[in-house]
């Protein structure tokens, strides 16, 4: 198959990804907040340093940005697919199988995070690690594919500026 503006080598594999990653987060979301019923439960300890809550975020990572309001979701939600839309684009022209998962990584963790903002108004997060009375924020599956695919664009950026330099010494 020819390569194109709109599909290439890896668009496939990103898409794939993608979708496992969306269906996967919300699958989880749907049973914690319907099945397992967390908000009733309220903190749920797993181990000494994590716990299962139910934290509803309006904002965007860390909860920062917090949109109340009809007109600040739906800003959220529109820079949402509008980055989803470019990140897809983007796989098009991607050479790289690795980049390509983590872009495919990141589209289905924005776009299940995105379809908590238009059901649920906010973003459903559980899970909450603590050590010594320290919380870090509360996140869900969508959080974590969104972090490891940057975690992994960054090595690639690193590793390919690794390898310009080995190439010109």
């Amino acid at each position: 198959m020819r390569s194109s503006w709109l599909w290439g080598r890896f668009s496939g594999f990103g898409v794939a990804l993608a979708a496992l990653v969306f269906a996967i987060d919300q699958a989880h979301k749907y049973w914690m907040i319907h099945v397992f019923r967390i908000a009733e439960r309220g903190r749920v300890e797993v181990t000494p340093f994590f716990d299962l809550v139910m934290v509803w975020n309006p904002g965007v990572s860390y909860g920062l940005f917090p949109q109340d309001s009809p007109g600040g979701r739906f800003m959220l939600i529109a820079i949402a697919l509008t980055a989803s839309a470019g990140l897809f684009l983007w796989l098009a022209r991607l050479s790289s199988v690795w980049t390509a998962a983590a872009v495919g990584l990141i589209i289905g963790g924005a776009l299940g995070n995105t379809v908590d903002r238009i059901v649920y108004g906010a973003v459903a997060d559980f899970f909450s690690f603590h050590v010594s009375g320290l919380y870090w924020y509360v996140f869900n599956i969508a959080d974590v594919a969104i972090v490891a695919g940057v975690i992994v664009l960054l090595g690639e950026v690193l590793l390919a500026g690794h390898k310009n330099v080995a190439k010109s010494s």
